[in-house]
């Protein structure tokens, strides 16, 4: 289910178009009495005008025995559209809508820019579980039936980089995608972006991306991602 971050009670901030530009502080942390706060990169958001607009997916994950309590985004542009992937369940709240791991969902809506990036952030308290009321009888209640096995991986400069990632045994390949980020202190400039780039293919083993990248990388740290979608539903 893809939720706007709004909907997230405890969830303060709000990623849509017109949210405060990039130099403005990250709420992800605000009205939680424990939080962790977790950035991730600079993600490269795909600026092409053609309809439908192309998405980037991508997920950031809290440490170890922590839950996204709380979610927020920079952005190099205002017309950069943010929202989250939450699960169906009541009340909306850590632990029940979020898990470990969020995945953000981002799309350029506007008409000039040459480069687009978002940096997420979350906020990351104590895990704990949630339950769902009943349903009616001869229904289902929501699981997860679609799993992400997600590869994260540094992309070396003036290299060609080949990166793949596989569902796990039992599981078919629904689709799959990736994004490209960059771990700077402000947003990467276009020229920097351009120096990378990536194609994908959907095989029977699992999804395959190849980078290129060349000497204009050396000294920054750049990352893809590599999301396999995978059904466990028999």
């Amino acid at each position: 289910m893809k939720t706007a971050l709004g909907a997230l009670a405890i969830a303060v901030a709000t990623l849509a178009v017109g949210a405060a530009p990039a130099a403005s502080t990250p709420r992800e942390c605000q009205g939680l009495m424990v939080c962790v706060p977790v950035k991730g990169p600079w993600v490269v958001v795909p600026t092409a005008q053609s309809v439908p607009r192309r998405q980037v997916e991508y997920q950031l994950s809290c440490p170890r025995g922590y839950v996204v309590g709380g979610l927020d985004a920079e952005l190099s542009n205002r017309a950069i559209d943010v929202s989250f992937l939450g699960k169906v369940g009541s009340p909306v709240n850590p632990g029940i809508t979020t898990s470990r791991a969020a995945v953000f969902v981002a799309t350029y809506v506007g008409a000039s820019a040459r480069a687009a990036t978002f940096r997420p952030h979350v906020g990351c308290i104590p895990g704990s579980g949630g339950g769902r009321a009943p349903t009616a009888d001869n229904a289902f209640r929501p699981g997860q039936p679609l799993v992400r096995r997600v590869l994260t991986a540094r992309i070396r400069p003036a290299t060609a980089n080949r990166f793949g990632k596989s569902c796990a045994r039992r599981e078919r390949l629904i689709g799959g995608s990736h994004a490209l980020g960059f771990y700077t202190p402000k947003p990467p400039s276009g020229a920097l972006t351009a120096t990378v780039s990536g194609t994908q293919a959907l095989r029977r083993d699992g999804v395959k991306v190849s980078v290129s990248s060349d000497d204009a990388l050396f000294g920054v740290r750049a990352v893809v991602q590599v999301q396999a979608l995978c059904s466990r539903a028999p």
